[in-house]
């Protein structure tokens, strides 16, 4: 990555071709799910946390472009943070791009704001893209899935597909992406629940075509100093 005074350069890969993209903004949605009921199922997640429910759904929430990171390791203030598997959407010179990204955040500082909850952590972001265009035909088809580390053992922690999450041209819509945009399409319910975890790994998967987006890192606690 190259970070410049008001874009980034990701490097990324469409195949085993190298795909060096400018990112100029990042924007978060949240509340994006295409079943109600289960965008209230994750209202009511986060509510046992303290976090107050969204003024409207979904939201889109921008955030600093330089979050985004592809290390295999995160540093995070205090214990009270977490990851889950998104989507990722990415435009330049009017073409879309299709990747996979967590959309860390630190759960303590939501219950305050989650907006600047979601400035508080990095988003790391898997190395490989798809074409958007060539899978759109089948986009309700592809899965999503998250695993955590948990008491020395990997346990599965997100499994759906985009059938759950709204339509991502209409999130694109939403946000009125332009070229150097990315965006975290949102997320699916937690089994067990919203917490902490040291390690994950992520994946996207397309049924269709047999591949296979993967990510993973390791969250590394800094201590809060008061």
């Amino acid at each position: 990555m190259t970070k410049g005074p008001h874009n980034m350069r990701v490097d990324f890969s469409l195949g085993n071709t190298p795909l060096p993209l400018e990112i100029q903004s990042v924007v978060i949605a949240g509340w994006t799910g295409r079943n109600l009921q289960a965008v209230q199922h994750h209202i009511d997640e986060l509510a046992m946390l303290g976090i107050a429910p969204p003024s409207q759904v979904p939201l889109y929430y921008r955030v600093s472009h330089t979050l985004l990171c592809q290390s295999e390791s995160i540093e995070v203030l205090g214990t009270g943070t977490s990851g889950e598997v998104e989507p990722l959407l990415i435009q330049q010179n009017g073409k879309r791009y299709l990747g996979l990204a967590s959309d860390h955040t630190d759960r303590d500082l939501e219950r305050h704001s989650v907006a600047a909850s979601k400035q508080a952590c990095a988003k790391p972001v898997a190395t490989a893209l798809w074409d958007f265009d060539a899978i759109m035909d089948h986009l309700d088809q592809i899965t999503l899935k998250c695993w955590i580390e948990e008491d020395g053992q990997e346990v599965l922690y997100q499994d759906g597909t985009l059938a759950g999450i709204r339509p991502l041209t209409d999130l694109c819509e939403g946000a009125g992406m332009a070229d150097g945009t990315a965006m975290l399409c949102g997320t699916l319910a937690a089994i067990g629940g919203v917490r902490p975890a040291r390690q994950y790994r992520m994946e996207i998967h397309d049924p269709t075509t047999a591949d296979t987006i993967t990510l993973s890192y390791d969250v590394k606690t800094l201590p809060i100093i008061t």
